[in-house]
């Protein structure tokens, strides 16, 4: 895929230093657990992370997002480790990019360029790759500068210039026309999304949501019995994978594994991901896959619960399925409490079957009950 940000094969080499900012009201948990989290993005993409360093401050400084003080000290880091990039854990204003490229002397991403570079490795089918890029160039535009000259060798050549265009006005102007491009594209792709669903009208539809890295396509192989891809890093999944449930004793079933969410997760990539998003809008029951043994699997819960009040999908019914209960300090699978008694919240190991057939049991008993109304 042809991209204006082609950050994601660079970083695969890269040595980085990573940066996070702690300002009044940051809860220290929550900060700690966003670095960490900076960290597993970061050798997710291939980069090597040689540091993290860290800073309190009462407001974030409009030149350099940090203190100056802190610029030459994490200078002396890059040149003292041999780090080639340096990773901000809060997105930064153009300006602020430019000037800390400046200052440091190696190339600054932040946080959301970070996260739309791994879609950008992950994305497989075409449709996966016409949202990441999408997102990748809603991000772009508005931060377009002068340093900008490389978009007309790539999208266009002789002619692709208009009377009295700055280089600028043209790259913004072959960015409107890509933008317009690739949305045509979606709009295409989700009118044959509309007509797959016509046609599964009568099916009970199961989406599985979550945070990324939860177990989800793991728990999909186990409730269909195929064999998606599943692999122990961020975003391993991003194109939604629709399957008919197994042992489902003649029911219509049908589980789609959809991208998981995280916290801080860019906007451009929930517009972006609209046709992917809607199967999980339209869905008869969610299922919320949680990784269990996380230390703060209460805040992942929270970050999913937003996103999904923000594509309008908080109303659906939901299961919270409590995921790697083998993994979890939790005696549930020692004692086989695998569901509370409202029947709402159930507790599983993918990995080892623990618990499936609970809730197995559950989505039967609900798409009865649903064709039954």
């Amino acid at each position: 895929m042809a991209s204006f940000y082609e950050t994601a094969d660079e970083v695969q080499t890269e040595r980085a230093i990573l940066v996070g900012v702690k300002l009044p009201g940051a809860i220290d948990y929550e900060f700690d657990e966003s670095l960490k989290e900076l960290r597993l993005l970061s050798t997710s993409a291939g980069a090597r992370v040689l540091d993290i360093i860290t800073q309190e401050r009462k407001k974030i400084d409009p030149a350099y997002f940090i203190g100056k003080g802190k610029v030459s000290e994490i200078r002396e880091k890059v040149e003292g480790e041999g780090a080639n990039i340096v990773v901000f854990d809060e997105e930064l204003a153009p300006a602020q990019i430019r000037n800390l490229e400046n200052g440091l002397g190696v190339k600054v991403i932040d946080r959301t360029t970070l996260i739309l570079d791994i879609f950008v490795k992950r994305a497989k089918t075409n449709e996966a790759k016409v949202q990441v890029e999408l997102a990748q160039l809603n991000h772009l535009l508005p931060r377009l500068t002068r340093q900008w000259t490389h978009l007309s060798k790539q999208y266009g050549g002789i002619g692709t210039k208009g009377p009295g265009e700055t280089q600028l006005e043209t790259d913004r102007r072959l960015i409107n026309n890509k933008i317009k491009i690739l949305k045509k594209k979606l709009k295409k792709i989700d009118n044959e999304r509309i007509t797959q669903r016509k046609n599964r009208l009568d099916l009970y539809r199961v989406c599985l949501v979550g945070y990324t890295n939860a177990g989800k396509s793991t728990l999909f192989n186990c409730l269909t019995k195929s064999g998606v891809t599943t692999e122990n890093r961020l975003f391993s999944t991003l194109d939604s994978t629709t399957r008919k449930l197994s042992d489902s004793n003649g029911h219509k079933i049908l589980m789609t594994d959809t991208v998981g969410f995280i916290n801080k997760l860019p906007h451009q990539l929930v517009a972006s991901f609209k046709s992917t998003l809607d199967e999980v809008r339209l869905a008869n029951l969610l299922i919320h896959v949680v990784d269990f043994s996380h230390p703060h699997y209460l805040k992942r819960i929270a970050n999913v619960s937003e996103v999904l009040a923000e594509i309008g999908a908080d109303k659906i019914p939901i299961i919270m399925a409590f995921n790697k209960i083998d993994k979890s300090p939790e005696p549930y699978a020692e004692f086989g409490h695998y569901f509370t008694p409202d029947l709402r919240n159930f507790f599983i190991s993918s990995i080892k079957k623990q618990g499936i057939e609970h809730l197995i049991k559950r989505i039967t008993f609900l798409a009865d009950d649903n064709n039954s109304a």
